[in-house]
């Protein structure tokens, strides 16, 4: 009877094994079939000058990052101040509230040829999901981490749509996108040697391709399929993983549906998007990261203290989604809740630094540009968007600086934040908004913490853990 269980089990485990074996060799064929058919040749079909493979032209017509450049970035040590304990003597902090348990540190972070960094490190566990753990990966992603860009040569005639533009300054709401391909073309992550590589960046963008009349939203579907089956062909990089080691960024609600025609970079590659929500078409939560939507803006930025902060809440914006209608709807003659149902004529910033909270209220898109202004001026973000995936949230505790709404509790906003007011939790999400401003800022050069190296921090989060050396 022994006998024969064992060779009744022996059968089930051969079948099993075989049944495997055929999915997985079927898998493979149509997975192949997949990334490499691609239509007949046809008369819209794009060409990019691509850099062939291998070859380290340095000549002015290929764009790669300036080796200069590069070494000024190169063996960058951070030093991360420990907490020193506060004299009595210590003045305030810009909040206008005395830190309790001690002076915020200061890191001197030299980046050779470039800034100082000398924004404060008071990492609080509040403030943060775990301190410790987020430090350790920072430094060894900062000693480690290379990023391969895909060459465009400078003569390319689609060079505006892949070269990074250093000639200005990115404005706008989708400037995010723009700074983002500048401070990595001229970072230390950028490897010219695609064996070292952990991801891979494609370059394009589509806020460039919607401006750009050869293209237009209405072809650039087209234009990125072109693009994938080009570099799939030149490079051996893509095909190696169907693309899972690779990246694109985008702000413009357009990236969502920009891959309906290549569908492995959706299903596959790393997708860095300003409209970051659960339900929304194309975006896969923990594969994909989100990146804030923030204006540029130089200067010193503006501060008001807590007890100035007269209005409850505060919103302006279209009316173009239910939320925002039923929000308006219901506060509209609040004497606390300063509501507007269409965008002032006049400058935000007095009713942003006058506000206590300020409120985002989802419209056409989930994206984060009213969060970002809300912290630019020290007011604590009420998001009220359900399914949200909210910018660093692997890394910051939005708890400890925001209040998340459900949307179906509109009606129950002012008592909501009423009591928060009351229970003095305010001043401590006040405070803590003003921590984390340094991770919602862009730099001419990227600085520590700052908006550039928290996409990196996200982007090495989700890095295979195996490494390909073959590309044969």
């Amino acid at each position: 009877m022994a006998s024969f269980k064992g060779l009744f089990f022996m059968v089930s485990a051969t079948l099993i094994i075989l049944r495997m074996v055929f999915f997985f060799v079927t898998s493979i064929s149509s997975t192949s079939e997949l990334l490499m058919k691609h239509d007949n040749l046809h008369d819209d079909d794009h060409y990019f000058d691509l850099k062939p493979p291998f070859v380290h032209d340095q000549s002015s017509e290929i764009f790669t990052p300036s080796i200069s450049i590069l070494s000024r970035y190169n063996n960058v040590v951070r030093v991360l101040h420990d907490e020193k304990p506060l004299s009595k003597s210590t003045a305030d902090d810009e909040s206008g509230v005395a830190h309790e348990d001690g002076e915020m540190p200061t890191a001197n972070t030299s980046h050779e040829g470039g800034q100082l960094s000398k924004e404060p490190l008071n990492v609080k566990e509040l403030v943060y999901h775990e301190k410790d753990i987020f430090l350790e990966n920072y430094n060894q992603m900062n000693k480690t981490m290379k990023i391969y860009i895909y060459p465009h040569a400078t003569t390319d005639p689609f060079a505006n749509i892949f070269l990074p533009d250093n000639h200005g300054s990115p404005g706008g709401n989708y400037a995010s996108e723009s700074y983002f391909k500048i401070a990595l073309s001229m970072s230390h992550f950028v490897t010219q040697d695609p064996s070292e590589a952990d991801l891979f960046f494609l370059p394009f963008s589509i806020a460039s391709m919607r401006h750009d009349k050869r293209i237009g939203v209405g072809g650039i579907k087209t234009f990125i399929k072109d693009y994938i089956f080009n570099i799939s062909h030149q490079y051996p990089f893509w095909n190696r993983t169907g693309g899972a080691d690779h990246f694109y960024v985008a702000c413009h609600s357009i990236g969502r549906t920009a891959m309906e025609k290549a569908p492995e970079v959706s299903l596959n590659a790393i997708q860095v998007v300003c409209s970051s929500s659960y339900f929304l078409q194309g975006y896969t939560a923990h594969k994909d990261a989100s990146i804030p939507q923030i204006w540029p803006r130089p200067g010193v930025r503006p501060t008001r203290h807590p007890s100035k902060r007269e209005m409850l809440a505060f919103y302006a914006g279209a009316m173009n989604s239910r939320v925002r209608e039923s929000l308006v709807q219901t506060w509209i003659n609040d004497s606390e809740i300063a509501v507007h149902q269409k965008r002032l004529k006049t400058p935000y910033s007095e009713s942003l630094l006058g506000s206590k909270f300020c409120i985002h209220a989802k419209g056409f898109e989930v994206n984060t540009a009213r969060i970002g202004d809300a912290i630019y001026y020290g007011c604590v973000p009420v998001v009220l968007a359900d399914h949200y995936d909210l910018p660093f949230g692997d890394v910051l505790n939005w708890n400890s600086f925001s209040v998340v709404v459900s949307t179906q509790d509109i009606a129950f906003l002012k008592r909501i934040l009423n009591k928060i007011v009351e229970s003095d939790e305010y001043l401590k999400m006040q405070k803590n908004v003003l921590q984390v401003q340094k991770h919602f800022e862009w730099h001419q050069v990227p600085v520590d913490f700052d908006t550039f190296y928290m996409v990196m921090y996200e982007l090495w989060l989700r890095r295979s853990s195996v490494r390909i050396h073959s590309f044969n």
